[in-house]
């Protein structure tokens, strides 16, 4: 028996098709037997101002100057810093800290940038201080919180890197006098 070829039906070549290529046409208006719809009056604007020639619109106003003193320091965005500071204040604020002071080491140390001393009435506030802080700055994405003295609560250190709080209670705070030694390390301003 001899194997039967089998027959194959010869290949057709594939014949590309030519991309069908797309015809833009106008858009004529179709006639249309609704009746015209009416607009809205529109509300006018003011009219601008006309320019005076050449010259005058070649010149632009001068840029004004920051207010020097205290207005300028509130309109500069706040850094890092400055937001932690808030943030600590508002807390021993809203949470009847006492005797509140706020020193400012920029530029004189590299430890920090503000350093808040406080007082509470009670161990027990001195400790609820500290985790009221804690969490503050916790949602301000401060991820490096470290607190010290806690659990005795006579004085509690909250290091939240740029700012550093002290929280005592009125009779620790007299002895260590950490205000006074501050304020004999303060620079006085310069008289002209």
């Amino acid at each position: 028996m001899a194997a039967a070829k089998k027959k194959t039906a010869p290949k057709k070549a594939l014949v590309k098709k030519p991309l069908r290529q797309t015809v833009t046409a106008k858009k004529t208006p179709i006639p249309s037997s609704k009746k015209p719809v009416a607009k809205k009056p529109v509300a006018k604007k003011p009219a601008a101002k006309k320019s005076l020639g050449k010259k005058a619109a070649a010149k632009k106003p001068a840029a004004k100057k920051p207010a020097a003193g205290k207005a300028a320091a509130k309109k500069t965005p706040a850094g890092i810093p400055e937001i932690l500071r808030d943030a600590a204040l508002k807390v021993l604020d809203e949470k009847q800290a006492e005797e509140i002071v706020t020193i400012s080491l920029a530029g004189r140390s590299s430890v920090a940038d503000y350093i808040i001393i406080a007082s509470a009435r009670a161990n027990r506030q001195v400790a609820a201080l500290a985790d009221y802080l804690r969490e503050a700055f916790a949602t301000l994405g401060v991820r490096q919180i470290r607190i010290e003295g806690q659990s005795e609560a006579n004085w509690v250190l909250v290091d939240a890197g740029d700012v550093i709080i002290h929280i005592f209670r009125p009779d620790v705070r007299r002895y260590y006098d950490l205000d006074g030694i501050w304020q004999k390390n303060r620079t006085a301003p310069s008289e002209p």
